[in-house]
């Protein structure tokens, strides 16, 4: 990316005239980032209160257990090059690694390595951390399933949608491996909407379309207008069903959905969406689904950010509109 090129050229030595040094800025936020950063969860008393462990409660005490990890990385990583800067520590390659992160506003290595794919910057990962965050915060206070999952802000969406099979094959005595995910699309675009937890499958929100856009009162897929790069979906209800059941049909196209706008290595899941246009229109459009699109507002209009490197996502947007 030529702007991230650009930042990363940047002088790196002392600020001059009276300007902050790279020390002091990185210092500034790391007090911030520390300021702001929760604590971890008790795993052991958020266990202490679960009275039944369905597969939603595990999928849900995997994402207090991968959070939990991630902070105290972080914390850890980020005391310990405080330490550095003050001179109580000799700074070492690992501190002089995250202070450049920091400087440069990417997410550091060894919080990447524990968190989820992302194309954020470390500016609008912290955020979106917070986020994820507060969704396992809500979560340990009843330990009742959401009534809405964002799903986007889940560690790993795919233990979710097992779960969702998994009670499905449970409540039927269906074999697990005979079943596959179908989704609904509702007509509510907000998730606090949805007033109860669906009794067969999952609400989930979060998902964005990219080559197309859902038509509420059509309940179709449509042509993405202009200008109007990620069109959000609204609330789908994720259900099971065994696959010889959800046969092929001319009416549904078969939407990969990926975690980023970088797609390969970060699918998820196929969603059989509804469409009154030729599948193969939506095929040749590229048409898929992203979890966590990264936009950036530049002269009051949305530019969407594209990893380096994601060439075909590149010709994607080309291709629409030229």
């Amino acid at each position: 990316d030529l702007f991230k090129a650009v930042s990363e050229l940047q002088p790196r030595g002392g600020g001059g005239a009276g300007g902050m040094t790279m020390q002091d800025k990185v210092k500034r936020q790391l007090d911030d980032i520390l300021d702001k950063l929760p604590e971890q969860f008790s795993i052991m008393e958020i266990e202490e209160r679960i009275d039944e462990r369905t597969p939603y409660t595990s999928v849900f005490l995997q994402e207090v257990d991968r959070m939990s990890q991630l902070i105290y990385e972080m914390r850890r990583s980020l005391v310990e090059l405080d330490k550095g800067l003050k001179g109580d520590l000799s700074m070492t390659e690992r501190m002089e690694m995250l202070m450049n992160s920091i400087f440069d506003d990417k997410v550091p290595e060894s919080w990447d390595n524990l968190a989820w794919p992302s194309l954020r910057a470390l500016s609008s990962w912290l955020p979106d951390m917070l986020a994820r965050y507060r969704q396992i915060a809500d979560w340990t206070g009843d330990l009742a399933t959401p009534k809405s999952t964002w799903i986007s802000g889940l560690f790993n969406p795919q233990a979710f949608l097992t779960a969702v099979m998994q009670v499905t094959a449970r409540k039927n005595e269906w074999p697990l491996d005979s079943l596959e995910i179908v989704v609904e699309v509702s007509k509510k675009m907000d998730p606090t909407e949805i007033d109860a937890p669906t009794r067969d499958g999952a609400y989930i929100h979060g998902l964005f379309a990219e080559g197309a856009r859902w038509d509420i009162n059509g309940n179709s897929l449509d042509d993405a207008l202009m200008k109007e790069l990620y069109p959000k979906l609204p609330v789908v209800l994720v259900k099971s069903a065994m696959s010889s059941s959800t046969k092929e049909t001319k009416d549904v196209y078969k939407c990969p959905v990926y975690k980023t706008q970088s797609r390969g290595p970060t699918f998820v899941f196929t969603a059989g969406l509804r469409t009154k246009a030729p599948p193969s229109k939506w095929v040749l459009a590229g048409l898929a689904l992203v979890m966590d699109v990264v936009e950036y507002q530049e002269a009051g209009a949305q530019v969407a950010y594209v990893a380096v490197g994601s060439v075909t996502t590149n010709l994607r947007l080309s291709a629409r509109h030229s």
